[in-house]
């Protein structure tokens, strides 16, 4: 214990002591413009990763999940707005992001690995990653899914007879989530056989 008090107190008079060659607010302001760029690299890379055209560079994207999307309301509708898929995988508040991000670091090591580098092979592992998602979605209260869509903005008026009473149901209920609904929205189901209630 006694090492450890004398090797802290010797690391402490080093830190307090004045810089030899350079002075205490050069070194400052060299930290703080180190900080700037560090975190204007980290943004950039984080933003560079959060764009369609990053998503559907590797062909499991591409071939697959992104070629459904395409025929879907998501993608191509009447009023022009679109949906890419950060907008749906990757939430928009910035440490939500992050912590988005990290769990993401597991679908870099399948890349690697090549969990999913056929079709037959995304087909067999289709349900899975559709539950690891919906469970995603589930657990963050669809958050992806109210950075557009709010029951606060919602005409029910203009909606079907059958939309119109799940959403009243599931606004005064507090109790549902988009995803428990609207799977399938975006992407086609997998095989739900044998799954209760499917």
């Amino acid at each position: 214990m006694r090492a450890l008090f004398r090797w802290l107190s010797e690391y402490w008079t080093i830190l307090r002591r004045p810089s030899v060659h350079y002075s205490l607010g050069f070194l400052t302001l060299g930290g703080f413009i180190a900080g700037i760029i560090f975190w204007g690299g980290f943004n950039t890379a984080l933003e560079a990763t959060n764009t369609e055209q990053f998503c559907i560079s590797c062909h499991e994207m591409r071939d697959n999940v992104y070629v459904e999307l395409q025929d879907t309301i998501h993608y191509s509708n009447r009023s022009g707005v679109r949906a890419t898929c950060p907008d749906c995988h990757v939430p928009h508040q910035w440490t939500d992001k992050i912590a988005r991000k990290m769990q993401a670091s597991k679908e870099v090591w399948g890349k690697i690995f090549g969990t999913i580098n056929s079709r037959d092979k995304f087909l067999e592992k289709r349900r899975e990653l559709a539950e690891h998602e919906w469970a995603r979605l589930k657990a963050n209260d669809s958050l992806e899914c109210r950075n557009c869509h709010g029951f606060d903005f919602m005409d029910f008026t203009k909606q079907s007879v059958r939309a119109r009473q799940m959403h009243s149901t599931a606004l005064g209920s507090g109790q549902a989530t988009c995803i428990d609904c609207h799977k399938g929205i975006a992407h086609k189901l997998p095989d739900m056989h044998g799954v209760p209630g499917w």
